[in-house]
């Protein structure tokens, strides 16, 4: 039912004026390349990413799998032959799968393990796109295809002329169970397998129903056949077969729950009637509808089609963690304390990556599922008693900081309402003075930086000054959120005087920020050049710019606007050099800054994908506009190997489709965008209120780089920033294109950026 309005709305906004695809020959959707950044390893990143086939923020994704069960690399483009098609969760190749589970097709002899029945492919007979997938797997001489739901999917296998036509249901190692009922043409099971962050009682359950009687059924413990056709085990596996004729289609409907084997029976209402052709055009319709709220032209093919791979991207996480009762009503199962509990969830996210420009991205676009994205975050507090700063599903220990305060105070200062903020802020109150049970939960280090103002580098707490940073900015974002909730003065004054610790960590003998000992000393010996160590996986020369509340104050901390400039200016220019000892070993991220010739700019992690914008802070927003474009021109395609490093959770993708629009949220917290490069001659926001932001650069190219001048709704504008609330109201902006800077444009102090020093606090 649910799904049915979805789709409904999705197919009536796409037929709206404002979505400018209608007339187009390409639909949205036709641009996104899902294997974009899927040419990835260990060693190089070049996004470390998998096709994920999915509606936008899908409960479920599927994917080809080539990689081993448990590989974090679940598909890589490189890859010659795929073992199944896996329903997977995997959020980050760092952080591990968990429900998940595979279909597999085997003709001929039966091959059960995940060796023996890998099936030879090639990409020139496999189609991609976010809601169908297609691959013709040579071995078994089968066509196997899945379009999904937000909780179910179709199957289609196309098998040749055999009496021996399988399809292997693997559950997974490390508990599962599978249970085939013929009479039904029913098969249901449970996987378990997880990479932590879940109770002891979690399980997906899911259940596939076939439109075909089958010839063969049997369980397996991994190649071991048992008796009966239910099983539980270490590795449970279940094995159906059909006859079938060359050409003949076997259809499956499969759908998961982790509630019940019930619950999953009602997820698979998802699919209506609709057969295999109706639910892709669904999901077809819907991802053209959501792309389509962006209308971009006047770009080159492969703009478009990275423009729209990187939007694709954005909308995956967070993952709906929710379902519907038989009532209707939203419930979930807590990954936290295990119950089932009414209310949104969501999940799959790490907030040290997006709270930089995903979260903007919701806020600007999505303010609907950013205020249920908040009730998630309520839910979670109180069934944990923390914020998730990193949740897969459950809270991970991963990566620094209290983040959540960003995301939290953005969305309440945006806008979005409908969630307990008193509850949310009283979350973010304990997160300012404790640590919590994991490492990533709470502030790891707090009671020295609040009383010392900065986390000790002699402490025995790594990645110090990259914390300190961190939750300076925290602590601006908890400050501004105080002020709009009207709470006591002294608890605003506390943050804002924490808002400012950042200049506890500066050094001003050697300009960079610097780890710094107990005593007050500062540590030594000190390289610029060291990665890790009291920064977060990377060096000075990216997380000293992690003052993005303060600017201003960066630029006095380091001798002015002249000085600041040069020391931006640096990072392009000096070789890139690396101390890697803290490590070890040479880390993809360090290998990813060194190829890719722009000096010690390592776009491909997150801390400094917000530096060139800061050039507009200082009166040169040429600068910005020559290397926003320079990024977006040679760290950014289309292909396999389109990213520059990580693309996590939508961040790294988040960056490109604001730069590509000309703007781009340095300041989270703040209700303003600093002004880049535009890349299309326009673009057309369709914002959810239905207002629409209209971005014209007529003349754009590839040369034409710089802003000569510019308007907003036909006015003179010569700020570098824009307004949130004055884009909610909708709005006409036009840049003049040109192909040699404007060095006095946005020069002035009154056009520069907020920044907290310089304001009355």
């Amino acid at each position: 039912m649910y799904t049915m309005r979805f789709v409904s709305l999705a197919i009536a906004l796409y037929f709206l004026p404002g979505f400018l695809f209608a007339a187009s020959n390409r639909n949205p959707v036709d641009w996104v390349n899902p294997l974009m950044g899927s040419d990835s390893k260990y060693t190089l990143s070049n996004g470390n990413q998998y096709p994920v086939i999915s509606l936008p923020w899908g409960m479920n994704f599927w994917s080809p799998q080539t990689g081993k069960m448990g590989d974090g690399w679940l598909y890589q483009y490189t890859a010659e032959k795929i073992r199944g098609i896996k329903q997977t969760h995997q959020a980050s190749v760092w952080i591990g799968d968990y429900g998940q589970f595979s279909l597999m097709p085997v003709t001929g002899t039966l091959k059960i393990d995940e060796e023996a029945r890998a099936s030879w492919f090639s990409h020139k007979a496999e189609v991609v796109k976010p809601h169908y997938y297609s691959v013709y797997l040579a071995d078994p001489d089968v066509t196997a295809e899945v379009t999904p739901t937000e909780r179910a999917a179709k199957f289609r296998f196309t098998y040749p002329e055999t009496d021996s036509a399988y399809l292997i249901i693997d559950a997974f190692d490390k508990g599962s169970f599978v249970k085939i009922i013929p009479e039904e043409r029913k098969v249901i099971g449970y996987t378990t397998k997880n990479s932590g962050g879940v109770p002891d009682n979690f399980r997906n359950y899911f259940v596939i129903t076939f439109d075909k009687p089958f010839t063969y059924a049997a369980t397996y413990e991994h190649t071991q056949k048992q008796a009966g056709l239910e099983y539980t085990g270490n590795h449970a596996i279940g094995v159906i077969a059909f006859k079938t004729k060359r050409g003949e289609q076997v259809q499956a409907s499969v759908a998961s729950s982790f509630i019940s084997h019930e619950q999953a029976k009602r997820n698979l209402a998802e699919l209506g009637d609709g057969d295999f052709e109706t639910i892709r055009a669904q999901g077809e319709a819907i991802w053209n509808a959501e792309l389509g709220r962006i209308a971009v032209t006047g770009g080159t093919d492969d703009q478009m089609r990275t423009f729209y791979s990187c939007m694709y991207r954005t909308m995956l996480y967070p993952r709906k963690f929710y379902e519907y009762d038989a009532a209707g009503a939203v419930v979930h199962y807590s990954p936290y304390n295990g119950q089932v509990l009414p209310g949104y969830l969501f999940t799959d996210n790490g907030f040290w990556d997006t709270f930089r420009a995903v979260f903007p991205f919701f806020s600007l676009m999505y303010p609907s599922l950013t205020s249920q994205i908040m009730e998630g975050l309520v839910n979670t507090y109180k069934e944990s008693g923390w914020l998730p700063e990193w949740a897969s599903p459950g809270h991970r220990e991963s990566m620094i900081g209290s983040n959540s305060a960003s995301i939290v105070a953005e969305a309440y200062l945006k806008g979005a309402r409908g969630f307990d903020i008193q509850a949310l802020f009283e979350a973010l109150l304990k997160n300012s003075e404790h640590a919590g049970p994991l490492k990533s939960v709470g502030r790891l280090g707090v009671d020295y930086y609040n009383t010392l103002g900065y986390v000790p580098y002699d402490v025995g707490i790594n990645e110090n000054a990259a914390r300190t940073l961190e939750y300076a900015y925290d602590d601006f974002a908890i400050y501004r959120l105080a002020k709009e909730l009207g709470r006591p003065a002294d608890e605003i004054k506390r943050f804002a005087k924490r808002a400012l610790n950042y200049k506890n960590v500066f050094d001003p003998a050697t300009g960079w920020m610097r780890g710094r000992n107990e005593d007050g000393s500062f540590q030594s010996p000190f390289n610029p050049f060291k990665w890790g160590d009291a920064f977060t996986e990377g060096n000075s020369l990216h997380y000293s710019w992690s003052v993005f509340h303060d600017v201003q104050g960066l630029i006095d901390l380091m001798g002015g606007k002249a000085a600041f400039t040069a020391k931006l200016d640096s990072v392009f220019i000096l070789p890139p050099v690396y101390d890697e000892s803290y490590y070890g070993a040479v880390i993809h991220e360090i290998r990813e800054m060194q190829i890719m010739n722009m000096g010690q700019y390592a776009h491909g992690n997150q801390p400094i994908q917000h530096m060139t914008y800061l050039y507009n802070y200082a009166g040169q927003p040429w600068k910005t506009q020559y290397w926003v474009r320079e990024v977006m021109d040679k760290l950014y395609h289309p292909g396999p190997d389109g990213y520059c490093g990580d693309e996590d959770n939508g961040q790294t993708s988040a960056w490109y489709v604001f730069s590509a629009l000309g703007f781009y949220p340095v300041c989270p917290a703040m209700d303003q965008y600093v002004i880049g490069s535009p890349l299309f001659q326009t673009a057309t926001l369709t914002l959810e209120n239905g207002k629409q932001v209209v971005i014209e650069a007529p003349k754009n190219s590839t040369a034409k780089r710089y802003i000569r001048r510019a308007t907003l709704n036909g006015k003179e504008y010569a700020k570098n920033w824009l307004d949130h609330r004055e884009l909610m109201q909708g709005a006409k902006i036009v840049f003049e294109m040109d192909e040699t800077p404007n060095m006095k444009k946005g020069v002035s102090d009154q056009d520069v950026p907020y920044s907290f020093s310089t304001m009355a606090n």
